[in-house]
């Protein structure tokens, strides 16, 4: 059976369809109440995006669906976890510090009316284990505590590329997302004998330079990279593949990295979903937005132009069916003039726009867009066959207003304005203004 996934038209002409109110409305539709029973606790999973990024969901969207699971009794916190390095100025590696930069970017108990908490713990390492023995590659996983231990959870995921896994949706929510620190050196094959960095790196020591000459004596914690005589030394043995250096090595031409380690990376992130799906005991909703559909993920510090325009919104119960709609409509898409696709020649419908546009490496242009997908089928995530639901916009005019005081404006402000009047009616014989009567309208339309 193929699995459902529901969306709505994207345009927005009303209350009613907004994408705030689409979101609820598909929450509705997908049948996500029943995941929140009284007394719940229950996880809002987001990417909070890196500094200065600016494409990541807006804080409203988790705003709006913690409203909703209080209303149902629950107990909604909103999480992400701390990160690996990444690159020589990542700025989520502590709790501390992924706490900054959500709060720069809105994530704060204030606006989301729920806390906003690092699943993982201080450093990364405050986890559950997961057994994993249908997994394609990892054998084990380690979830974030906080999102293993919640009664349920809702994954907020913004559909966009990404540099290491060609595509950042649901999927790459929860197999990169819901990982703790150990956990993403796990799926980014930190330690593997065959698909690590050390194990799969070949060297260019003729094109280091001065740029990564400079970089080097301060950008490994863990000492595996060294000055030596005017060039580099690598200490293989000493590398965990945590990605502090990867932009700067492979951008400067000094490593190439075989695809086969994106690819094994990306297979290990279905198997990081299925964990945590499993950790959860399948009490988990998914809503893919993609909207602002940047060829890179929220994890870098600045978003370029989107690919293509905003598709939608999608929600379903299987991650796999939800990023494979979504995927298939970003390859039906046009592209967007002067955006990537656009450099690359990928704008027509049909054409695979992050297999070019995304890649971190010039070693990855025109890897599979689907190797998540097709890894999160082979171990049993879910199916790549879905039925695609329009939901209908609600049929109460009122179904999305405030919920706090949904009266009409003049039983809401009426008696406000009689005790203090905002039209000054005393002034310039009750027209209020110093205005002039007549004016040449013509000479400025």
């Amino acid at each position: 059976m193929p699995s459902t996934v529901y969306t709505m038209e994207m345009r927005s002409h009303s209350t009613q369809t907004g994408l705030v109110a689409q979101a609820l409305r598909l929450f509705e539709a997908a049948g996500y109440d029943d995941l929140v029973n009284p007394g719940d606790i229950v996880a809002v999973k987001i990417h909070c995006g890196e500094w200065n990024n600016t494409a990541y969901l807006r804080p409203v969207y988790a705003r709006a669906i913690c409203d909703r699971i209080k209303e149902l009794g629950g107990k909604p916190f909103v999480c992400d976890t701390t990160t690996l390095t990444y690159s020589p100025t990542a700025d989520r590696v502590t709790a501390p510090d992924l706490m900054r930069v959500a709060e720069r970017n809105g994530f704060t108990s204030a606006t989301l009316g729920a806390p906003f908490i690092a699943a993982d713990g201080f450093n990364g390492t405050d986890d559950v284990h997961v057994d994993l023995p249908e997994g394609y590659i990892l054998q084990e996983a380690y979830i974030a505590k906080a999102l293993a231990l919640a009664d349920s959870a809702i994954v907020l995921t913004h559909f966009k590329g990404h540099p290491l896994g060609m595509v950042g949706g649901s999927i790459k929510n929860m197999g990169i997302g819901a990982q703790s620190k150990r956990g993403k050196y796990n799926v980014h094959m930190g330690g593997h004998p065959t698909y690590s960095l050390p194990a799969t790196v070949i060297e260019h020591p003729e094109h280091v330079n001065d740029a990564v000459l400079n970089a080097i004596p301060d950008v490994c914690p863990y000492g595996a990279l060294e000055k030596n005589n005017g060039t580099y030394q690598w200490h293989r043995d000493k590398c965990t593949s945590c990605l502090g250096c990867l932009g700067l090595m492979v951008s400067n031409g000094v490593w190439e990295t075989p695809i086969q380690y994106y690819a094994a990376s990306q297979a290990a992130m279905a198997d990081g979903a299925l964990a945590a799906v499993k950790a959860l005991k399948g009490k988990v909703g998914f809503l893919n937005f993609a909207i602002d559909i940047s060829p890179r993920c929220d994890c870098v510090d600045h978003a370029d132009t989107a690919l293509v325009p905003h598709i939608g919104i999608f929600a379903g119960r299987d991650p796999v069916a939800l990023d494979q709609a979504c995927l298939d409509a970003v390859v039906a898409s046009q592209g967007t003039p002067g955006s990537a696709a656009d450099d690359w020649g990928v704008m027509g419908a049909g054409d695979h726009k992050f297999a070019h546009a995304s890649g971190v490496s010039p070693d990855v242009i025109g890897m599979s867009e689907e190797i998540q997908i097709k890894t999160a089928v082979k171990n049993g995530l879910g199916s790549t066959e879905y039925e695609l639901v329009e939901v209908e916009p609600h049929d109460t005019n009122d179904a999305y207003l405030d919920p706090m005081d949904r009266r009409k404006i003049g039983l809401k402000y009426g008696p406000l304005f009689q005790r203090e009047n905002p039209f000054p009616e005393e002034r310039h014989d009750g027209l209020g203004f110093d205005r002039k009567t007549e004016i040449d309208i013509e000479a400025v339309m």
